[in-house]
């Protein structure tokens, strides 16, 4: 049976038979839900993950690597998964799992759902299983299933489009697609192995993604406005870092603001580490450098550089991010550098709570900026936390992260963050 285009009878019909998909697409998300989550976990990010992730950005450096050239990267599974978790996180404020089942890989992602009229946590429970290697080296569904329900492929495949493009990550999946040639899963070694082709372009594309138009504009305007700013002082002065925070972060609250001050951290932490801006931002070598001096927080350069880089960390990558790096600074330290110290932790903390602040509170942050803000005001006194401690003082003293001689100098560290009134 048909109707012809002008029956008035027609159009209702019409209308229902264009909503059966979207009916369709909520009867699964509702008998997707489940009471219990998929994943339970925190957000943090492991030193150990960042120590790795580090060595694979170095045996895989760009910038040794040649067009056309084809490596294979081992990534431990740990690494993947707590970088999955991360994005999970921070994209779609739930929370992800990967891990080896024998020969296959399974991805776990869980996120909570607030719906009116239902009582309790509803979770979005999805779960996908692949095979690796084969003829084609592709990675093969081998299962996938939402809540208690089996997924077909082909929806599975428009469900998992649609979860990167809802995260904005949809340009870097195709950017990963395009580099890719073979995945082949090595349980032996708890690792994935990832063959790729590398191409000069993508390292521009790369840098397109992770920085607009606009966050160009504003590092350089934050690189002028810091060189301005230092020419005030004489080379090498010592300067408290709260001197410099309100000119460099001054502003009303807003989005500009707040995407300009993250750029001006950006910045600040790139000077205190003494490192060029040019490989994220290759016209930075045309912009002005800022004169040297020795920036200083609570009469300490080392407090100020942990404060400085953990506050971009926070505001760029989140305080997971923020919190692993400081701890694997540290723990690299104790092994080859000036020790493991508490000191820096409570400066890395600090800074991680000024840059949450920045994202959470701007107000707050605006008020600080305009009174007479001093370096006691962003950090706190850093007496009596051990410092200097080779790998062997540590273990000996500390024997771990999770030990409780640990978690009682983590816990005293909070408190001592935390009694701040700037942080409270």
């Amino acid at each position: 049976m048909c109707w012809p285009p002008d029956d008035p009878c027609a159009a209702p019909v019409i209308r229902i038979f264009l909503l059966l998909p979207l009916l369709a697409a909520a009867v699964l998300f509702l008998a997707g839900l489940e009471t219990a989550p998929l994943v339970s976990r925190s957000a943090s990010i492991s030193p150990a993950s960042v120590a790795e992730a580090r060595g694979l950005l170095l045996s895989n450096d760009p910038r040794r690597l040649h067009r056309g050239e084809q490596r294979t990267a081992q990534i431990p599974v740990a690494l993947i998964d707590e970088a999955f978790n991360h994005l999970a996180t921070r994209s779609l404020h739930g929370r992800g799992a990967f891990a080896l089942v024998d020969e296959t890989g399974e991805f776990r992602f869980c996120v909570p759902v607030q719906l009116p009229g239902l009582s309790g946590a509803r979770y979005l429970n999805l779960r996908a299983v692949f095979h690796a290697g084969g003829g084609r080296g592709q990675a093969q569904l081998a299962s996938a299933s939402l809540g208690s329900l089996s997924i077909p492929p082909r929806l599975f495949e428009w469900l998992s489009v649609s979860v990167i493009e809802i995260a904005g990550l949809g340009e870097q999946w195709q950017l990963l697609r395009k580099a890719f040639r073979r995945l082949d899963f090595v349980p032996a070694r708890s690792a994935v192995a990832f063959t790729y082709v590398w191409e000069p372009g993508l390292l521009d594309r790369a840098r397109a993604l992770a920085f607009t138009p606009g966050d160009n504009q504003r590092v350089e305007a934050a690189q002028r406005a810091l060189a301005s700013l230092l020419m005030n002082y004489p080379v090498n002065a010592r300067v408290p870092l709260s001197e410099v925070l309100p000119p460099l972060l001054a502003g009303p609250e807003g989005e500009e603001t707040l995407q300009k001050r993250r750029a001006a951290l950006l910045v600040l932490a790139a000077y205190e580490s003494g490192k060029s801006l040019d490989a994220l931002f290759p016209q930075a070598s045309d912009w002005p450098r800022p004169r040297r001096l020795k920036l200083e927080l609570l009469g300490r350069y080392d407090s100020a550089q942990h404060f400085a880089i953990s506050a971009a960390l926070a505001v760029w990558a989140g305080e997971p991010a923020a919190n692993a790096i400081g701890v694997y600074k540290e723990i690299d330290d104790s092994r080859r550098g000036s020790g493991f110290s508490f000191a820096d932790l409570a400066a890395d903390r600090a800074g991680t709570r000024f840059g949450e602040l920045l994202l959470d509170d701007p107000a707050r942050v605006n008020a600080a900026l305009r009174g007479s803000l001093r370096d006691s005001d962003l950090a706190p006194p850093l007496g009596g936390l051990p410092e200097y401690l080779s790998a062997a003082q540590f273990e000996r003293r500390y024997g771990g992260q999770d030990s409780p001689a640990y978690r009682q100098v983590s816990a005293d560290i909070e408190a001592r963050v935390a009694a701040l009134p700037l942080y409270r």
